[in-house]
């Protein structure tokens, strides 16, 4: 069983996203006859996407690429929550947390 938290991730955001797994993968700019076992093996942790696919993917879901690598639920709730600043709120944050 693979421990990345990059399948977990994908795997709920997908099925958040209400996407199939090959929808996802044209959207992101896969063949749309190897899009869906490309997703299948990414969500297994069989492959993992380079770092440019995992952009489009992200870019598809609307989320941050940041948010797949994130270690903890915690953190990529944080990761989400900061994505979704106005730039002026992301600087008030960071200076917050800071001090």
């Amino acid at each position: 069983m693979n421990h990345s938290p990059l399948c977990k991730r994908l795997k709920e955001a997908c099925l958040a996203a209400k996407l199939s797994q090959k929808k996802l993968g044209i959207a992101a700019g896969m063949d749309e006859f190897s899009a869906s076992a490309r997703m299948n093996h990414y969500e297994k942790g069989r492959h993992t996407p380079d770092f440019p696919t995992l952009q489009r993917i992200a870019k598809v879901l609307k989320l941050p690429t940041a948010y797949f690598y994130a270690e903890s639920d915690d953190l990529a709730r944080w990761i989400l929550l900061f994505s979704k600043l106005k730039k002026s709120n992301k600087v008030a944050a960071l200076k917050r947390f800071e001090s």
